[in-house]
């Protein structure tokens, strides 16, 4: 990949010096119409994730259970970014989400899923509650199922597609038997899915944040995972949905720099 423009003082050849805008790469990712399904788009890492297929010529469409949040969200992207209701806990909802925008745009190139309640909101008190497992375990793990199978069978059909499913680096820790249980499974579950639709031109992957936050810190303390900004895992979101990343399948990455001092193959 070539740099075309000077970026920090550095020529067409030679990969600039960080801080860079991260879209100011000239590299043709081929999302140019593609339809991407954004589920979680009214959050942090959804925006971001909106923002950034957007600016590659995708055509976004955000997804949500708050209608007012996502309308909110898309009108600061582009009036032309789509917007459907979706409660990822009721299979009824996905199908009639996904069928939406099949009915809309005919196709879905591009499924993210980022919906999931925030580790934050989990209570530490209750970790090993298997109640409070079990909810974590069915609104991250089962509801990103929920929409790959709603989505998979037309991108197999199709001949292409990209899933990313946003987990999380505490699938590496014991820290949080809710936190772990519920982002092992996304892993788990995606390396599944990717065998499943092997060698059809639809490829399924996992990014693993650490902590995300708009000002992450540079410093990474040992035993723990690195800091993100939105916008750096929406970077790799969004390389991964792209034709570029076709040979790329069953992969679980990490952004924030993966568990200081942790080894794992």
């Amino acid at each position: 990949m070539l740099y075309t423009e000077r970026v920090g003082g550095t020529t067409a050849s030679t990969p600039p010096r960080y801080p860079y805008p991260i879209w100011s790469l000239a590299m043709d990712l081929g999302l140019h119409g593609v339809v991407a399904l954004v589920v979680g788009g009214s959050g942090l890492i959804g925006e971001a994730v909106g923002r950034a297929l957007h600016a590659e010529g995708a055509t976004v469409v955000l997804a949500s259970r708050s209608a007012d949040r996502l309308a909110e969200v898309a009108a600061s992207i582009d009036p032309a970014v789509g917007v459907v209701t979706i409660d990822t806990l009721s299979t009824t909802s996905v199908e009639a989400a996904v069928a939406q925008v099949m009915a809309e745009h005919g196709s879905i190139g591009v499924l993210v899923n980022t919906a999931a309640p925030s580790a934050r909101t989990l209570d530490p008190a209750r970790d090993n509650d298997p109640e409070q497992v079990t909810q974590a375990f069915e609104a991250k793990a089962m509801g990103y199922l929920r929409c790959c199978n709603a989505v998979l069978p037309q991108m197999v059909a199709a001949g292409f597609g990209r899933v990313v499913n946003v987990s999380g680096q505490n699938a590496y820790l014991t820290g949080s038997i809710t936190g772990s249980v519920r982002n092992a499974a996304v892993i788990v579950a995606s390396k599944a899915l990717a065998d499943s639709v092997a060698g059809t031109g639809v490829t399924v992957n996992v990014v693993n944040p650490g902590v995300v936050t708009t000002d992450p810190a540079a410093e990474v303390a040992a035993g723990a995972p690195g800091e993100s900004s939105p916008e750096q895992v929406a970077a790799l979101v969004t390389f991964l949905t792209s034709r570029a990343a076709g040979a790329v399948s069953g992969e679980s990455i990490s952004v924030g720099h993966r568990v200081r001092g942790v080894s794992a193959f």
